[in-house]
């Protein structure tokens, strides 16, 4: 038996898209809204399909309320049906944005955004880029862009991607960082407070396996090289810097306590020798002149506390992160930076991409490139007419919030619409084309609006051949309306004009008069392809890279005049 939904999901659903009517004053999105439901009853996922259609129905009936008797009446039906939901809203309303920084001084507040450059911006890129930029506006701050390329190895910097992310950053901030750092030109400073680690003694040479060194992590006792004196660490320092020993012979340790309740606190590794003989960094100013290269921990802290961070947002996976670095700042005496998290963000469309992997299939060719649409990148995203402010929106939105979190796209699709739909053009796209003959009464042309609530032009349709086309899928139905136009009843090829004012409830479809159409093209990224549609498209000139609304379908860019590359519903 399929799922039938309850009298209390039914009132779950109502109350949501009351709530979303509410506060977008009588213009609720079902996006938004099924985004809203399935975050607050994960359950319901399992029947989108179903669900979806109750969403809609329900967003409609909210909008009409609010439209038809006022936004009063609805804050009234919450009040009565779900007070929750109403005080959430209110709550959320006095908020607006993200909370406030801790110890923060309006001028004083300085942010880091440290990706590594291993490749372009990802989705996930885009949460901390925004959230420290919004917070350097809120504070008259300053926004420092780090490329984190000290690892040659593993994750290798990628040429291209240094300027590609400079210029997304910018598109997605609406401003340039203030300052723009490269660790890898760096090292010198690494190098030497890694010295002073040693000659101060809160530092070691340590050339233990790392085999051999996690049986003394595990069993709290300290490894041989610990006791060292400061002369025989330099000394070992040197022999790290000069070659004589190999990558995987010594690392530089911090100090810590071996009895720490957490083991990846023990005595935790600041620096290794890399291979950048034979593989060297890609940065030819940088190349092959350093063997001995700082793990991102202890690089990064060093250059927080170089560059005057008073305030590090990042993921609560890296909770270590800040551990091992705040012993670190306690060795040197340093303050160390006021500290917040989020949890993790999972989107239900996407699986497990990561920016390696990404780089390889682009690498063998299963993707056309970083902006190929099927893929999480900012790139891609632009390339789909995803727009900056919805990014951002979707982010902030979300917040800081320590819980880890599922969302749906709808939810960013969401938010574009709130940013594209008052530009777009309306444009018909016929799929599976079908051709009938108007019967009756009629005009030679029809002018409508190219956008039903805002003054754009007009879209005119010549009618004087009586031919028009609609999607197969709808000529089998029969008795239709044509939208905008006219009530007809099709019999054989011949659709009989009924009415020219709608008469019923009858389905409402697009069309096209065949005198304004030419053949087309849909392109629908998918997750593992992209699906080429044919069919007719409306006669235009729009320029490319103009975002539409593709009627009854969703929203795309022109790619051409013929050609729409889909963006999403």
């Amino acid at each position: 038996m399929s799922w039938q939904p309850d009298e209390a999901t039914l009132a779950e659903i109502r109350g949501f898209a009351l709530q979303n009517a509410l506060e977008y004053e009588g213009k609720a999105n079902p996006g938004s809204v099924i985004g809203r439901i399935m975050g607050a009853r994960q359950d319901l996922r399992a029947h989108g399909s179903l669900v979806s259609p109750l969403i809609s129905k329900a967003v409609v009936e909210a909008n009409k309320i609010a439209n038809q008797e006022g936004l009063d009446a609805v804050r009234a039906i919450l009040e009565a049906e779900a007070p929750h939901l109403l005080e959430k809203r209110e709550k959320q309303k006095k908020r607006e944005g993200l909370p406030d920084l801790p110890n923060a001084e309006k001028g004083n507040v300085v942010l880091r955004f440290a990706p590594n450059p291993n490749g372009p911006l990802s989705f996930g890129h885009a949460r901390g880029l925004t959230i420290n930029g919004e917070y350097a506006k809120l504070y008259d701050g300053k926004l420092i862009l780090r490329f984190d390329d000290t690892d040659t190895v593993v994750k290798k910097p990628l040429i291209e991607a240094y300027q590609q992310i400079q210029d997304e950053a910018k598109w997605l901030l609406g401003f340039e960082p203030h300052k723009v750092v490269l660790a890898s030109d760096r090292m010198d400073h690494y190098h030497s407070y890694a010295q002073k680690m040693l000659e101060d003694g809160f530092g070691y040479v340590c050339q233990c396996t790392g085999d051999e060194f996690k049986e003394f992590r595990v069993s709290k006792t300290e490894c041989p090289h610990r006791n060292q004196t400061p002369e025989e660490n330099l000394e070992l320092w040197n022999k790290m810097r000069d070659g004589t020993f190999k990558p995987g012979d010594a690392v530089v340790r911090v100090k810590t306590d071996m009895s720490l309740k957490n083991p990846a606190l023990r005595d935790w590794p600041a620096l290794r020798i890399q291979d950048t003989q034979t593989n060297p960094h890609p940065r030819i100013e940088v190349g092959s002149t350093w063997r001995v290269w700082p793990l991102l921990d202890f690089q990064s802290a060093i250059e927080d506390y170089l560059q005057g961070v008073t305030h590090i947002i990042r993921g609560k996976d890296l909770m270590d992160s800040t551990r091992k670095q705040k012993l670190l700042y306690e060795h040197f005496g340093w303050t160390y930076p006021e500290t917040l998290y989020w949890g993790r963000v999972k989107v239900h469309e996407w699986g497990g991409f990561s920016t390696s992997q990404m780089r390889k299939d682009i690498e063998s060719g299963k993707y056309d490139g970083w902006d190929d649409p099927r893929l999480p990148t900012i790139s891609a995203l632009a390339n789909r007419g995803i727009t900056a402010e919805a990014l951002r929106n979707f982010w902030i939105e979300l917040g800081l919030t320590q819980k880890d979190i599922s969302v749906p796209l709808a939810t960013l699709y969401s938010h574009n619409i709130k940013v594209v739909d008052d530009d777009a053009p309306r444009i018909s796209f016929v799929r599976n084309s079908h051709e009938i003959k108007l019967e009756g009464e009629y005009p030679n042309e029809l002018v409508i609006p190219i956008h039903p609530n805002h003054d754009l032009g007009d879209r005119i349709f010549k009618l004087d051949d009586g031919l028009v086309c609609i999607e197969k899928e709808d000529y089998e139905k029969q008795i239709l309306r044509l939208k905008d136009f006219a009530d007809v009843e099709i019999t054989s090829d011949l659709a009989k004009i009924t009415s020219i004012e709608k008469s019923d409830s009858r389905p409402i479809v697009h069309w096209l008069s065949a005198r304004n159409a030419n053949q087309g093209l849909l392109v629908l990224p998918n997750e593992d392809s992209i699906q080429f549609i044919s069919g007719m498209i409306e006669d235009n000139d729009y320029p490319e890279g103009t975002f539409v609304q593709i009627e009854r379908i969703g929203y795309g860019k022109m790619v051409d005049s013929t050609t729409i590359l889909f963006s999403h519903k």
